[in-house]
């Protein structure tokens, strides 16, 4: 009898308490990717979980395809077509299971034995039901629900990583598009200089050592120019991996020239506060504190108990040629750490909530230096750009000029000519290789300050190697 009635408490009590369980969500947890997506990249996102979604995100690809390819439609096809970021999407599914399935109370488990022998015969029955479980799911349904919004917010992360390295990949892929087209216009003009001069050879018009000149000035640039097709190609690999393109000739859709330089450059400001207040890892890395810090919070309340189950047992025991003995009792399991008192359990919960505090002031620390950094990269490829722009470039063109006149007069030698030649096509190649370190560092710059990457690692090396060229200019 004491067993059916507690049986029956319990069962009412599951009941009302499951009727407060979370449910999943419509978005899936997509709400706030597709906020920080919005707010970030002003992009849409989609997690492709039936044929409609693939069918309607293919559309948007294919639409976007048929036109010329700009940064920002590369970026849009990435997010909806790259099956790595749809994986990233999938996690946040499966985190959002877990985080209903942990919200749930847990349920009395209930066990009818019945063991007969030519002995005895003992009927059994016995109801479970964990007290420490009961007591504890509000604080575990909370820490659930926590860890879920850090799963949003690490997709979100992953959302802006995958943008940012796309927009790097596209600004790659179009300055060495423009590069080849640089160097191969060069390699034209020096190949008809150098066909004129085996003709003037010929007749002893052309100095033996001015041939030779231009000979190997041809050869090298046949050089630079094998290097930078390769260099193209890879560029544009990387990029069709990133847009989850399979077979498409990116050749014909990106244009042949990087953007025009703004007119001014975007100063500091805000910057730094700015990076503090939107940088989705410095809110995943503070979800991270909070939720240890309940962790730890719940440890301490628990520390001198592991388990600790109420049993409520209604017991029949007959033996064989005795009377029945009937009897009902409630017994309370439980485990006390005789030799720690849980100190263990507590010092490593709380170095683990120290833990994740200092990381979380590091990632801060490193955040608003990055924001620094990539902005004194953004200013200074901005300066060495517009001076290549403004003044290298239109003095290699006088000089070049100049140089031809004085060779018609016959001021100069060849040699002078050549190396005038050589100088302004080296201008032009680290002119475009100017501007695109610039946008490269725009877009390390937005990362930097939203998250999803940082300054990119060859950044330095480029900008010192613009900034010696523009002084050998």
């Amino acid at each position: 009898m004491f067993s059916h009635h507690l049986g029956r408490a319990l069962a009412i009590a599951s009941a009302l308490l499951l009727s407060a369980c979370k449910t999943f969500s419509p978005d899936g947890g997509m709400g706030t990717v597709a906020a920080v997506a919005g707010g970030g990249l002003n992009k849409s996102v989609v997690r492709i979980s039936t044929a409609e979604d693939a069918s309607l995100a293919q559309g948007e690809v294919a639409r976007l395809l048929k036109a010329p390819l700009g940064a920002d439609a590369a970026v849009q096809i990435a997010l909806l077509n790259n099956q790595g970021l749809q994986a990233a999407y999938n996690r946040l599914g499966i985190a959002e299971a877990v985080m209903v399935q942990a919200s749930r109370p847990p349920l009395p488990s209930f066990s009818y034995d019945w063991v007969k022998t030519s002995i005895e015969l003992d009927i059994e029955r016995q109801i479970v039901a964990s007290i420490l479980s009961l007591a504890t799911w509000p604080a575990r349904s909370k820490l659930a629900g926590m860890r879920f919004e850090q799963a949003e917010l690490r997709a979100a992360e992953e959302t802006l990583r995958l943008g940012a390295e796309t927009r790097r990949a596209y600004i790659r892929a179009v300055a060495a598009r423009q590069i080849l087209a640089a160097l191969g216009a060069a390699k034209a003009s020096v190949d008809a200089s150098a066909e004129l001069a085996e003709s003037l050879a010929q007749t002893g018009a052309v100095s033996k050592l001015d041939h030779a000149r231009r000979q190997v000035f041809a050869t090298e640039m046949e050089a630079q120019v094998t290097a930078a097709r390769q260099q193209e190609a890879t560029a544009g690999e990387r990029l069709t991996r990133l847009l989850g393109l399979w077979g498409t000739d990116l050749a014909r859709l990106l244009p042949n020239t990087l953007p025009p330089l703004p007119r001014t450059a975007r100063g500091l400001g805000a910057v730094e506060q700015e990076a503090m207040d939107r940088r989705v890892d410095l809110a995943v890395a503070r979800l991270e504190v909070e939720a240890l810090a309940r962790s730890f919070g719940l440890t301490r309340k628990t520390r001198l108990i592991n388990v600790l189950d109420a049993s409520g047992i209604s017991k029949t025991q007959k033996d064989k040629g005795e009377p029945g003995a009937d009897g009902g009792g409630f017994s309370i399991a439980f485990e006390v750490p005789l030799y720690d008192f849980g100190r263990a359990r507590v010092r490593e919960a709380e170095q683990r909530y120290l833990e994740a505090v200092n990381a979380l002031g590091e990632k801060a620390i490193n955040a608003r230096s990055e924001a620094r950094e990539a902005f004194g990269a953004y200013k200074a490829s901005y300066a060495i750009a517009a001076q290549y722009e403004r003044e290298v470039l239109p003095l290699r063109d006088t000089i070049s000029a100049e140089t031809e006149l004085q060779f018609n007069a016959m001021q100069v030698d060849a040699f002078a000519l050549l190396e005038a030649a050589r100088a302004k096509a080296q201008a032009k190649v680290a002119s475009i290789e100017a501007k695109r370190n610039f946008w490269l560092a725009s877009s390390d710059l937005s990362a930097a300050v939203l998250g999803g990457g940082s300054l990119s690692q060859d950044a330095g090396a480029m900008l010192a190697a613009n900034a010696s060229g523009a002084a050998g200019d």
